[in-house]
């Protein structure tokens, strides 16, 4: 019977990076090779009719190759990293059972963590009200209230969480005020799921910030106006955790009258590109990944490319 957690057997391929340079594509089409199935690591694709914003992998893709935590949850939903993490090892094992590698593929470094690393989450039930006055703090107090905040109780979090990063800011406090401990000595590490192969895909910063002009444009002209228009007309508020990712805050806040439209494109750009900074900074700090840079090269020669380096590394491990 295999355990709660991932077997030690199971071989795990990863691929990671930032935003918009290209993983979708190039993760369907090394699926296709590998025999894999898709594990999405990504903590906005969860939230079902949430599509042109978190650029979910299109019907073509998803019937091409079998994808596993993508419209999981509502988007009004309060959804945790252990929810993650549990959903995650449920999909690992299961494509493990059918006889296929497991292909995580996103940009959340946590999520991937918390399964690469099989971290110890702290069970602590989300407090809305808690959170809305943590969150009312920043507002009233300005940026970096609750990094500070955070900082004195628990330095070690702190050092690892960006300042802008309100979301997981709001979730150490929560922890750390309703347990009385810090949260950095609730987490801890297990062993890895068996053998794990992480490619990292990157490219020159302005070749990078030319496909996030291009993702925009594209995002912009598929609908994201109407579709973050339809989740405030369901009622899904402005704060909900779905609606603080990139793109619908920004258009909201335009729909909302708090900003002009090329206001709120101006702002998802800059919100955008310095998402993608603290992606590289958590990112770059795992000496397990192994980095392509796509910037020279068609896409095609992308996929030859990250191929043949999953396959070596992926057959070196079946001979250790």
């Amino acid at each position: 019977m295999v355990s709660a957690r991932v077997a030690a057997s199971v071989r795990l391929a990863i691929l990671c990076g930032p935003t918009a340079v290209g993983k979708t594509a190039i993760g369907v089409a090394l699926a296709e090779r590998l025999d894999a199935e898709i594990v999405a690591a990504d903590s906005r694709t969860i939230y079902r009719g949430m599509d042109i914003g978190t650029a979910k992998p299109t019907p073509e893709q998803r019937q091409r190759v079998p994808h596993h935590l993508i419209d999981v949850a509502e988007p009004d939903e309060t959804f945790t990293l252990a929810d993650y993490q549990r959903l995650a090892r449920d999909a690992l094992r299961d494509i493990h059972g059918r006889g296929r590698l497991p292909l995580l593929v996103g940009g959340t470094g946590l999520y991937i963590r918390a399964i690469v690393d099989d971290l110890t989450i702290p069970e602590v039930t989300p407090d809305r009200a808690l959170r809305a006055a943590l969150e009312a703090g920043e507002r009233v107090h300005g940026p970096g209230h609750l990094h500070g905040r955070l900082a004195a109780l628990d330095p070690v979090a702190a050092a690892h969480i960006h300042p802008h990063n309100i979301r997981r800011l709001v979730r150490a406090l929560e922890v750390t005020l309703l347990t009385g401990r810090p949260i950095s000595s609730q987490q801890r590490h297990g062993a890895a799921p068996g053998a794990v192969t992480v490619i990292g895909l990157m490219m020159a910063r302005p070749d990078l910030y030319e496909c996030i002009d291009a993702r925009i444009d594209g995002q912009l002209a598929s609908g994201l106006v109407e579709e973050t228009r339809r989740l405030l007309a369901r009622g899904i508020p402005v704060e909900a955790p779905s609606m603080q990712g990139l793109g619908y805050k920004e258009i909201a806040g335009w729909l909302q009258g708090e900003c002009s439209y090329d206001e709120a494109i101006r702002r998802l750009a800059r919100n955008t590109r310095r998402y993608v900074k603290r992606q590289l900074t958590w990112f770059r700090r795992d000496p397990r990944i192994i980095w392509i840079d796509l910037s020279d090269g068609s896409p095609a020669v992308a996929v030859q490319r990250v191929h043949a380096i999953m396959d070596a590394e992926l057959s070196r491990q079946r001979r250790s």
